[in-house]
C-alpha cells in the first residue's frame, strides 16, 4: 500500500445507528456510531473530465456503510472495522487502499470519556505467483488452482504466464515440471496468502514429506509487493528465484522490469546473469 499517485476522499463522522457490542442491551436497544473513513483513489482523469463515472461516489460509499453497520451485529468494533473496510474495497473496484475508523462515544465504559475507536488501514497488495506441477495431470492441477483464484473474492488474478517445461530441481524429484507465473491483486496478508496457496495445494493432493520430491501442485509466493521478510513460514522475495531460471523466465515475460527489492536489480537484470552462469 502507499502509492504515491493516489488520492484522498474523505468521509467525516458519517452517523450510523447500529446494534453492535458485547453487552445483549448494546445489541438489542443500539447507539450511535461514528465513521471516519479516507478513500484512496486515482482521481485525476476525474477531476480532469469532470466525469464522476471515472472516480468514486462517495455518496454511495456512505449509504454502502450505513447498511452495511445496520445489517450486521457483531460484539467488537474490532470485527465491524475489519470486515466493512474489506466489503466496500471489494464493492468499490477504484478504491485501492481504505483507512476506516469507526468511533463509539457511548460505549459502556462507566467513567467520562469522550470515545472509543478503532482506526485500520486496508488495501489491495501485488502478489507474484509461481506454480508448478510434475507428476499426475499437470495442466489440470495448474488451470484448477488458477479458476480458484479467479473465484475467490479477496484474489484478482491479473497477468499469466505461458506454461513452460522444466527439468526437475533440487536433485530429489524425477519428473519433468509444468511451471509459470501470475500476476494477482490480493486483500490477503503474506501469511494468509500463503495458508490460501497451501490449501489449494492439500486440494490438488499435495503431499509435503521430502523437501523438493515430485508434487501434484506447488505453489510459491515470489514477490509482495516490494516487502522484505522472513519467518519461520515465509520468506519475501522467494529466497531461491534468483537461482531459477523457470521461475525467472515465465516472470520476465509477464513482467519484466519489477525489480528486485533486495538485490536492487530488475527480473530481466537476474535472468542475464543466471543464463550467463548456466553456459
Amino acid at each position: 500500500m502507499g502509492n504515491k499517485y493516489l488520492d484522498e476522499i474523505k468521509i467525516e463522522n458519517l452517523e450510523v445507528f447500529a446494534h453492535h457490542g458485547v453487552y445483549p442491551e448494546e445489541t438489542l436497544n443500539g447507539q450511535k456510531f461514528y465513521i471516519n473513513a479516507s478513500l484512496y483513489v486515482n482521481t485525476r482523469m476525474a477531476g480532469q473530465k469532470d466525469d464522476l463515472s471515472l472516480s468514486v461516489n462517495y455518496g454511495e460509499v456512505c449509504h454502502f456503510m450505513d447498511d452495511y453497520m445496520k445489517r450486521h451485529t457483531y460484539k467488537l468494533i474490532e470485527s465491524v472495522t475489519e470486515n466493512m473496510a474489506q466489503e466496500v474495497l471489494l464493492a468499490f473496484p477504484l478504491i485501492n487502499e481504505i483507512e476506516l475508523e469507526v468511533r463509539k462515544p457511548y460505549a459502556p465504559v462507566g467513567l467520562p470519556f469522550e470515545s472509543v475507536s478503532v482506526k485500520i488501514r486496508r488495501g489491495w497488495h501485488t502478489a507474484y505467483i509461481a506454480f508448478g506441477s510434475s507428476i499426475g495431470n499437470r495442466e489440470e492441477y495448474i488451470n484448477g488452482a488458477i479458476e480458484s483464484m479467479k473465484k475467490e473474492a479477496r484474489v484478482s488474478v491479473g497477468r499469466v504466464s505461458d506454461i513452460i517445461r522444466t527439468a526437475p530441481y533440487g536433485g530429489t524429484a524425477k519428473e519433468e515440471f509444468l511451471n509459470g507465473v501470475l500476476k494477482a491483486e490480493t486483500l490477503f496478508t503474506p501469511e494468509e496468502l500463503l495458508d490460501y496457496l497451501h490449501r489449494l495445494e492439500q486440494n490438488a493432493g499435495r503431499e509435503r514429506k521430502i523437501r523438493w520430491e515430485d508434487r501434484t501442485l506447488d505453489l510459491d509466493i515470489i514477490f509482495y509487493d516490494d516487502i522484505i521478510m522472513s519467518t519461520d513460514k515465509l520468506v519475501i522475495p522467494h529466497p531461491d528465484m534468483a537461482n531459477r531460471d523457470f521461475v525467472l523466465v515465465p516472470l520476465v515475460q509477464i513482467d519484466p522490469y519489477i525489480k528486485h527489492p533486495v538485490r536492487d536489480k530488475t527480473v530481466s537484470a537476474l535472468l542475464e546473469e543466471l543464463q550467463e552462469e548456466l553456459k
